[in-house]
């Protein structure tokens, strides 16, 4: 989860500037950043639908005095639910003038995505993740991340691998694919996963926000 986390806020952090970095006309340039944050978006409420189903009426169950937390926890997610929603209606916008006037409208959104997903995260790390830890089994762990397995969309599965090792720190990437995942996974992402990532990564970021 706290990996998750990680992946969450690098990838809003960045959205943004990635977005008004897109010069004005330039519709293939336009097209491929609107194309990552719908994918982000896209992810971001799959793992907050994944909590809605399977995390908060255990936690409330079994710990009533987390309560107020699980709370706090359903309206931050509504609040960001209300966000990608506004998102999702201006990115085709965006797409279709590739203007200045709608790509700030994007990037104004995925500003306040950022904020609220930075309180969020935050607030369920410090209020939430004590409590499961202690009162959810590992199977019941192991469902909320079947769960955003069975929910990404196959064609996305190598990439998502890819951001989520990209907000690793490089000196610990090894040792997290040798933790996390099964040796046939291992395989394929050394021999398919590991470029395609790349020349994904390449196109989205271009020479921006470059990172190790």
């Amino acid at each position: 989860m706290v990996q998750i986390h990680r992946l969450f806020r690098r990838l809003f952090v960045d959205a943004p500037v990635l977005v008004r970095g897109v010069g004005v006309g330039d519709r293939t340039r336009t097209a491929v950043v609107a194309a990552h944050v719908r994918d982000i978006a896209g992810g971001l409420h799959r793992h907050h639908r994944g909590e809605d189903l399977l995390l908060w009426d255990r936690l409330e169950e079994r710990s009533p005095a987390c309560a107020l937390h699980v709370g706090l926890m359903r309206s931050q997610h509504a609040t960001v639910a209300d966000l990608l929603v506004r998102l999702d209606a201006l990115v085709p916008a965006w797409e279709a003038s590739a203007s200045a006037e709608d790509r700030e409208a994007v990037a104004e959104v995925l500003d306040e995505i950022r904020a609220a997903l930075l309180v969020h995260l935050g607030a369920e790390e410090e209020r939430i993740l004590p409590t499961a830890s202690l009162v959810l089994s590992q199977r019941e762990w192991d469902e909320l991340g079947e769960h955003g397995r069975s929910s990404t969309p196959r064609g996305q599965m190598l990439l998502l691998l890819g951001w989520i090792l990209d907000s690793v720190p490089p000196a610990e990437r090894a040792e997290w694919l040798r933790t996390n995942l099964p040796l046939p996974i291992r395989v394929v992402w050394a021999a398919v996963g590991r470029r395609q990532f790349a020349a994904h990564r390449a196109r989205v970021y271009g020479t921006a926000l470059a990172r190790d």
